[in-house]
């Protein structure tokens, strides 16, 4: 019989080291919001699979159509033939696409297809090679995903040379005093020191950043970035592989800046658990690439599309939009009373139910408190919670509990989060307490 145990002492001798885990346990059952490990231990999921099950796990609507499709087929490659249900998607995602006018799509299998496809496309369609990225930002792991990423370690540490002409820019971040007129003066000077802006192809960024810290972008920000790319005739790649699908309040985060990308990538959530990524965008961009120019054997498999298919039914059918904008009202309400009472929280901030608070010592931003952060993942498991930590020096806490979690559900996560971080730092201050002379 399996356990946590027995399965780490395989998983050392089978797996590659390279691969992380976020907490050593092995999941073997999993339902909405709940986990159960092979030891037989329930968890409250505040990952979500980083940002995958929006609809949560297994949902019956998903599985059904799963199953029906795995009745039909599952697999010819819709580069030798092709099958309703990519079209069908196609066509859901080109109607919910941000902007006016014709929009087509692209399905692939990772986000990081994705985002190496919005490239290929872009530079086709520009006739230029270069691409701007933001500090902070995730892509991918490959490649030129990787490239664009903008942290070092784990990400791109000794799997250098990466690809050339790619360059990157400070992303807003009031908390650590980076301004809009920072980054955009940043790209002004990028254009005047280290390439011109005829030779752009495309700026690329997250507008909620997600793996960097789930810093949002401002708004003035979006639309200043939107009017320089139309000056200069540069693509706008919105990045909403972790920000999509719901995750906001909407469909896309681009819609709460009124501002529509010329290419959007969309992953994780599309799919309700199962691999499938798309690039959207406007239709004379999209078709800038020759026939056989894009494409993927397991790009846009059948069964995926027939459970993104049944997560769109469900957003509509469940007002998952609706839904979440709710969740992250409760959530941050809680998180800025734990705040409150908690100097080390310098920052609660999210968009929709996109949440998460950035942890300091003693409250100063520019001492990020990796070990609390990590500490509190540790002791929140040990009580029943999965959490996920993220952020470029990793001292931020992200929240990503499925939007269809019941509320009591997302109550006893987040009591489990406040009881872990109290007991935390009760141990903090007693070691201060014993450490110093005359208390």
């Amino acid at each position: 019989m399996n356990s946590n145990e027995s399965l780490a002492a395989r998983r050392q001798a089978a797996v590659a080291r390279g691969v992380a885990m976020a907490q050593p346990i092995y999941i073997e059952r999993a339902e909405n919001a709940l986990l159960w490990d092979a030891d037989g231990r329930r968890y409250v999921d505040f990952a979500g699979g980083i940002a995958v099950l929006n609809t949560g796990h297994r949902h019956p609507r998903v599985l059904e159509a799963v199953r029906a499709q795995l009745e039909k087929v599952t697999h010819t490659c819709f580069q030798v033939t092709g099958y309703e249900p990519y079209v069908a998607l196609c066509e859901r995602l080109n109607r919910l696409a941000p902007g006016a006018g014709a929009h087509k799509t692209l399905l692939m299998t990772t986000g990081a297809e994705a985002i190496e496809n919005a490239v290929k496309i872009a530079r086709v369609h520009t006739g230029r090679p270069a691409v701007i990225s933001f500090a902070g930002g995730f892509h991918g792991r490959t490649f030129m995903a990787m490239a664009l990423t903008g942290k070092v370690e784990p990400y791109k540490a000794g799997f250098g040379p990466l690809p050339g002409e790619v360059w990157h820019a400070p992303f807003p971040n009031a908390l650590h005093g980076v301004s809009v007129d920072d980054s955009l003066n940043a790209l002004a000077l990028l254009f005047k020191c280290d390439v011109e802006a005829t030779r752009v192809a495309a700026i690329i960024f997250e507008p909620v950043q997600g793996e960097g810290g789930f810093y949002v972008a401002p708004k003035d920000f979006v639309l200043r970035l939107r009017e320089l790319c139309d000056r200069h005739g540069i693509m706008l790649i919105a990045d909403e592989i972790q920000s999509g699908a719901g995750r906001t309040g909407r469909m896309f985060a681009m819609e709460h800046f009124g501002v529509a990308a010329d290419i959007t990538t969309l992953a994780k959530s599309l799919a309700g658990g199962f691999p499938l990524s798309a690039v959207i965008g406007r239709a004379e961009v999209m078709d800038a690439c020759a026939p056989g120019g894009l494409g993927g054997t397991y790009a846009g498999n059948p069964v995926a599309c027939a459970a993104a298919l049944a997560v769109l039914d469900v957003f509509e059918q469940e007002q998952i939009f609706a839904r979440a904008g709710k969740l992250g009202v409760r959530l941050m309400a809680r998180l800025k009373a734990l705040a409150a009472r908690h100097p080390s929280i310098v920052e609660v901030r999210g968009l929709g139910a996109m949440v998460a608070f950035e942890l300091c010592e003693g409250g100063d931003p520019g001492k990020p408190a990796v070990e609390l952060t990590r500490a509190l993942t540790k002791r929140a498991r040990e009580l029943g919670l999965i959490l996920l930590s993220c952020g470029l020096y990793g001292n931020v806490i992200r929240i990503l509990v499925p939007i269809t979690a019941e509320d009591a559900i997302v109550d006893e996560g987040l009591g489990i989060l406040e009881r872990a971080l109290d007991e935390l730092e009760m141990v903090a201050r007693e070691r201060i307490e014993l450490s110093t002379p005359g208390l």
